[in-house]
């Protein structure tokens, strides 16, 4: 998958280096989850670690898609490149929009011990497995990754607007069966996770509360790619879910992981 992408150069010096691999979260962080019809939102990029994360900006040799879709069609997110906030958009439509960042490839090397610490955190224990019967739990390794961020924003009165479903054709996808905006004070989400445009099994996806990311919700996803996340309390919130398969030859890499996000609100009431 991506065969064809240019491989990026650069690595971001703060991902998964540290004791706690700190920095390998990212997510699109609007400044408005509701905004009024036509306000005009920054939209920012962020990588850290539970829910609490650092600016990244914009770098158009990174991009693949940044863009906002709603009922009317797709249009990019414009932005200043080498610039926090990565986007700025206006939103003139009502209904619920769909914020994407889709990134080419970028790589990193890491210990052995490190690589193994990180695939137990993010539920690879597959991964981790099938070092272990190749002698290689010690080994160092080269990892390249890509980013597949979505972001679901409602504009006017949302409860029952449809595209909350709408599949993106990313390589890894969180996918909701039902509208976060819908879930007055919370409830139960069920959530479809995507690779390469067909359901995932047994992958771990995990969901945090940006005002009180642990403990976490992580759940399993079943033969349908399917899980079901009980969001227990109104505000913002981010899912998300890593994949990762054996690199493709010509990249020079041991390892390709893909990092999927879903940001949104739940509201705190009727709406």
């Amino acid at each position: 998958m991506r065969a064809s992408r240019a491989l990026g150069l650069a690595t971001w010096i703060g991902l998964l280096v540290g004791p706690a691999l700190q920095a390998h979260d990212f997510w699109i962080e609007p400044s408005a989850f509701t905004p009024a019809l036509g306000q005009r939102i920054s939209v920012r990029l962020r990588v850290g670690e539970g829910f609490r994360g650092d600016p990244v900006p914009r770098d158009p040799q990174r991009i693949e898609r940044f863009a906002a879709l709603g009922a009317a069609g797709e249009v990019a997110i414009a932005g200043v490149p080498n610039s926090d906030p990565a986007g700025f958009l206006a939103l003139n439509a009502p209904g619920l929009h769909l914020l994407v960042y889709d990134s080419d490839h970028a790589s990193v090397e890491l210990e052995g011990k490190k690589f193994e610490e990180y695939l137990g955190l993010e539920g690879l224990e597959a991964i981790s497995a099938l070092r272990a019967r190749r002698g290689q739990t010690a080994a160092p390794v080269k990892e390249i990754y890509s980013r597949c961020a979505k972001s679901l924003v409602a504009v006017g009165k949302s409860a029952k607007s449809a595209g909350y479903d709408r599949s993106l054709g990313l390589p890894l996808e969180l996918v909701p069966e039902a509208n976060p905006y819908s879930l007055d004070g919370g409830g139960d989400l069920a959530v479809r996770l995507d690779y390469g445009g067909k359901p995932l099994a047994g992958a771990l996806v995990m969901a945090l509360q940006r005002d009180r990311p642990e403990p976490r919700i992580a759940v399993r996803s079943d033969s349908r790619g399917r899980v079901k996340l009980r969001l227990d309390r109104p505000g913002v919130w981010l899912i998300k879910a890593v994949h990762m398969v054996p690199a493709p030859k010509e990249s020079g890499a041991d390892w390709e992981s893909f990092w999927a996000s879903l940001t949104f609100e739940v509201p705190g009431g009727k709406r």
